[in-house]
């Protein structure tokens, strides 16, 4: 897939619970200051009753944090007795390197047998540290379970590796790994964040609001030359695919449609939409894979997630004289 610009889009009802505190342990340090993170905001992993039937591909069991909270997919280099090892960790600017890296297991062997998500046994998300490049590729098990790809950065700089699969006996993780390009780098802020992006002639439009600790619905509508898009093809078994990641600490998120093509309820634009529940607020890079007309795009956006919800409390009844009446301070 070519970088930055591949995005998925996702079939209708997309359900995604982006819970953790920030990183800790063999989490990686950010590149600008972290988001802020309220206690109130931080979830487990969802259980049925909050996602319902949405499927939501992420670390299914993030490894818990100094302070006992969940730790977000892609914090860490080891999670749950895997590892990822990767044979080099520097790039050349403009040059493809052939990118190799092992996934060492708790035998403390290199993990040979992986489960097929999403059409493919491992998907390898590649990022700068300033959110903005990306690239969505896939490597192939050449062997003795060393995985290879062709890797190639367009600029120095500091980039971030996330190893996304599932073992064939174990569950889903994200494993992240830092690389880096040597030469002159010039630091870059942030995408603004926009309702509305472009590539290759499509637009993308953004409807809807993060807002920390609640499902927030989001609707993608795609057009091409003012037109709506009717007719997205199929990729890797899905419509589209996305990719969130939290600016900072690059906590990653990676979410796939409810649906399916060919079910007879999911359709294939121009609307295409998803629920997202961040932890924290503060901005998040959303990255959108679609194909259509053969080629695969991505069209970005930067979302902040807005304030907390108010903690809503019920009110305390009338106080009595009697001290047997009295309630005392309440915990909420």
């Amino acid at each position: 897939m070519n970088t930055p610009a591949k995005l998925g889009a996702y079939a209708l009802g997309l359900a995604v619970i982006f819970g953790g505190a920030l990183g800790a342990g063999n989490a990686v340090g950010a590149s600008g200051p972290a988001p802020t993170v309220d206690a109130h905001t931080i979830h487990a992993t969802p259980t049925a009753s909050q996602t319902g039937d949405h499927e939501t591909h992420t670390a299914t069991t993030p490894g818990p944090s100094a302070t006992g909270k969940p730790v977000p997919g892609g914090l860490q280099v080891s999670q749950d007795g895997y590892t990822m090892l990767p044979q080099t960790l520097t790039l050349q600017p403009g040059k493809a390197t052939d990118f190799r890296f092992s996934v060492i297991g708790p035998n403390g062997k290199p993990v040979t047998a992986y489960r097929t998500e999403h059409g493919k046994k491992l998907h390898l998300i590649v990022v700068s540290r300033d959110l903005g490049t990306f690239q969505h590729l896939h490597p192939e098990l050449t062997g003795d379970g060393v995985w290879s790809v062709k890797l190639t950065v367009a600029e120095a700089g500091a980039y971030r590796a996330f190893a996304d699969f599932a073992p064939e006996r174990g569950g889903g993780l994200t494993l992240g790994v830092d690389l880096q390009a040597p030469g002159a780098q010039e630091p870059k802020a942030l995408p603004a964040t926009s309702r509305t992006a472009t590539v290759d002639g499509y637009t993308v439009t953004l409807d809807g609001d993060l807002t920390p600790g609640t499902s927030s619905r989001l609707t993608l509508t795609l057009s091409k030359d003012g037109e709506p898009v009717t007719d997205l093809q199929p990729y890797l078994g899905a419509y589209g695919h996305l990719v969130a990641l939290r600016a900072g600490d690059l906590a990653y998120l990676h979410v796939h449609p409810d649906g399916e093509p060919g079910d007879g309820t999911t359709l294939p634009g121009p609307q295409i939409t998803f629920f997202a529940e961040v932890p924290s607020r503060g901005d998040y890079r959303l990255f959108l894979d679609f194909r259509h007309g053969g080629t695969v795009r991505t069209a970005d956006f930067t979302v902040r997630a807005g304030d907390l919800p108010a903690t809503t409390s019920s009110p305390a009844p009338a106080a009595t004289p009697s001290a047997s009446a009295s309630h005392g301070d309440h915990e909420h």
